[in-house]
């Protein structure tokens, strides 16, 4: 209790350390980290549907295809650094309730690209491309209180 009274007075003369000082020195504030996350969403957005487009290129267009949709959806999962920071951000993908749908999110990024550069098969980019996005929709939704259980039970009423 004396050291919260300490340090809200003013009269805590203790260093820090140069680590804490570092780290006050290059936060975002957070208009800053506003800007950051829009700038990067909408960036990943972009990306995802110029490679979209690009899909219909002949011959380079599954690549093109493959990278800028998959670089949008980095894009904008990582949009949420700028609002947690990357440690947090990192630690909360492998939280329990997250990290089936963070799995599933990198692993669908590799097939995407997999089956776009290695096995050269624009189907199976296709699904997986679907995949990523269905896998990064799950993982956004975790961060929503009680959204997956209204999707689930969305889904339940609708086959029902």
């Amino acid at each position: 209790m004396d050291k919260l009274k300490k340090v809200l007075s003013g009269q805590d003369t203790e260093d820090r350390g140069g680590l804490s000082e570092v780290v006050e020195a290059t936060s975002l504030s957070s208009g800053t980290r506003i800007k950051g996350f829009i700038a990067c969403f909408a960036a990943g957005i972009l990306c995802s549907l110029l490679g979209t487009l690009l899909l219909w290129v002949p011959r380079k267009g599954l690549y093109l295809f493959a990278v800028f949709y998959t670089f949008g959806n980095i894009a904008s999962l990582g949009s949420t650094v700028f609002l947690m920071g990357p440690m947090k951000q990192l630690k909360r993908m492998v939280e329990p309730t997250r990290l089936i749908a963070t799995i599933m999110v990198l692993l669908c990024i590799a097939l995407t690209l997999c089956s776009a550069f290695w096995w050269h098969n624009r189907g199976l980019a296709l699904i997986f491309c679907i995949l990523q996005s269905l896998a990064l929709t799950w993982y956004s939704l975790s961060y929503i209180p009680f959204a997956r259980d209204a999707v689930k039970k969305c889904f339940a009423v609708c086959l029902a």
